[in-house]
């Protein structure tokens, strides 16, 4: 890409699909989100706004803004993940009470789970914004 703002905006787009997923499962599909998804929610929602009004102001600090939720949701995207494929020991579930976090019962796109889509999603605007930082730091 020859403008540096267009990785920007693939960022926000990926944040934006995945915020308006997220908030489809949730309030259409009504299925309750569990601890560690509600942590992912936290991480990626501000990015949407955050790397919306970079794109709108062609501004490189919202991209440093937007860098540690998607390293901090990255992590807990990968944990999840291992979680759901039981490579994490049961006993270190951190819910409680409720939905619980190693079971997941939605599955898209012939059976791939949310958390690895969230995962996805994380490592894709992650690698977007390492790349428009290497694109703007000339």
């Amino acid at each position: 890409m020859k403008t540096p703002w267009r990785v920007l905006l693939l960022a926000w787009i990926v944040s934006v699909i995945a915020t308006l997923g997220a908030l489809f499962i949730g309030e259409v599909m009504l299925m309750m989100p569990c601890t560690l998804c509600w942590y992912q929610r936290i991480c990626m929602f501000p990015m949407a706004i955050i790397l919306g009004i970079g794109c709108f102001n062609d501004d490189r600090r919202s991209a440093v803004y937007a860098m540690p939720f998607a390293i901090v949701g990255s992590g807990i995207a990968a944990y999840h993940c291992l979680l759901v494929a039981d490579l994490i020991p049961k006993t270190w579930i951190p819910c409680s009470a409720g939905v619980s976090c190693a079971d997941q019962e939605l599955a898209i796109l012939g059976g791939l789970q949310i958390p690895w889509l969230s995962l996805a999603a994380f490592l894709t605007i992650l690698v977007l914004l390492i790349h428009y930082f290497k694109k703007t730091s000339k």
